[in-house]
């Protein structure tokens, strides 16, 4: 199987979208946290087309045209971390929820602290939209591309809603 990546600007800064050629299987901020090393073995390559379709989206949801995403993923992890990464595409567009009410979500009320690592090891930032966990108190708790730009993203989602 083929990796390919490719880069795109963004306003909160650079992306590092991965592919097998058919899905997406990573979008990743600039410095975010478990960012991958790009391998001597992937293949750099605009033109796949799930990049286009995702830079393409990716420009509405920043103009504020775009509130979900409509491409393939593909999650690469444990069977833990695809359910807790399933469940935060079923976030809506400007809400949050807590990491106790994600784990609730999963059926693992007790596992709070084992859904927080899921959720920070998501693979697909923004499109997957982990940004929109919070902490009990609606605190902007962990993120891993930053939680400055965890409140970007939280502030535009409540921009474009209003």
């Amino acid at each position: 199987m083929n990796t390919y990546y490719s880069f795109w600007r963004s306003p909160i800064g650079r992306v590092l979208m991965i592919s097998d050629g058919q899905a997406l299987t990573g979008v990743y901020l600039e410095n975010q946290k478990y960012h991958p090393t790009i391998d001597d073995k992937w293949t750099y390559d605009d033109d796949v087309e799930i990049f286009e379709t995702a830079r393409k989206q990716l420009t509405e949801y920043f103009d504020s045209k775009r509130t979900n995403f409509d491409l393939a993923f593909k999650f690469v992890g444990t069977e833990f971390q695809k359910e807790v990464w399933k469940q935060l595409s079923e976030i809506p567009f400007g809400k949050t929820i807590s990491y106790l009410e994600l784990a609730q979500r999963i059926g693992r009320p007790k596992a709070v602290r084992a859904v927080g690592q899921a959720n920070g090891r998501n693979p697909i930032s923004i499109l997957v939209p982990c940004h929109r966990v919070v902490g009990m108190n609606g605190s902007l708790t962990g993120y891993g591309g930053g939680l400055v730009r965890k409140e970007f993203l939280l502030k535009h989602e409540e921009h474009c809603r209003n």
